[in-house]
């Protein structure tokens, strides 16, 4: 790691105090777009998408392009893939076909313990690790917020094209690596959001084939 733990905290540090109240609006953001994913109205999975990019967005012009790199040269080319995988957002909320985010199955409740993980559970863990306000991961952060978009996309119907995950996949396998690093230990629950999310899409597999030939 370019930098120390004591560094990548006063980032965090840093980023609470500058951006205050902004981590409401965050939170808003997300719980918003967990009632629209309930919502049956027409055109509410487009506006779950658009919170989704609205969040990437933000992530990969404020927090990587602005705080994050101050202390590591990468922070710039995370930055990148995170406004990358807000066009993706925001292609899929504006194109044609729409999706919905209604599901019902299993994965979806799987998705719906990773949303409240990243939005519950995920701060009261960091206050348990001794991370304190104002340097600790918050909502908006690239962390919880990677948990909670897993948790959203395995709401979504089943033509989702894969190359939505792929990006969040890769900041849970950075992530974690900076867990043990960094000494982040509520970040280790990256992983487990990771593999309960292939886990959740690998048992789809078996209904995706039944759909195509029926």
């Amino acid at each position: 790691m370019p930098f120390s733990r004591a560094e990548f905290f006063e980032v965090f540090a840093r980023y609470n105090e500058t951006v205050w109240p902004a981590q409401i609006l965050l939170y808003g953001l997300a719980i918003g777009a967990v009632l629209f994913a309930r919502s049956k109205s027409a055109g509410a999975g487009r506006v779950v998408l658009a919170l989704l990019a609205i969040l990437w967005l933000w992530m990969g012009l404020v927090y990587h392009a602005v705080f994050f790199a101050a202390i590591n040269p990468l922070a710039r080319v995370f930055s990148a893939f995170f406004i990358i995988q807000a066009v993706i957002f925001g292609w899929l909320a504006f194109r044609r076909q729409a999706i919905s985010f209604a599901g019902h199955d299993s994965s979806a409740r799987v998705g719906v313990f990773l949303i409240g993980f990243a939005l519950i559970g995920y701060p009261l863990f960091a206050v348990v690790a001794g991370h304190s306000y104002p340097a600790q991961p918050t909502f908006g952060l690239p962390c919880p917020t990677t948990i909670f978009t897993l948790g959203m996309l395995l709401l979504a119907s089943h033509d989702l094209p894969r190359r939505v995950f792929v990006i969040p996949f890769g900041w849970a396998i950075a992530g974690t690596s900076g867990a043990f690093a960094l000494g982040v230990p509520e970040d280790l629950s990256l992983p487990f959001a990771l593999v309960a999310t292939l886990i959740a899409l690998w048992s789809r597999v078996p209904k995706l084939r039944r759909l195509r030939h029926a």
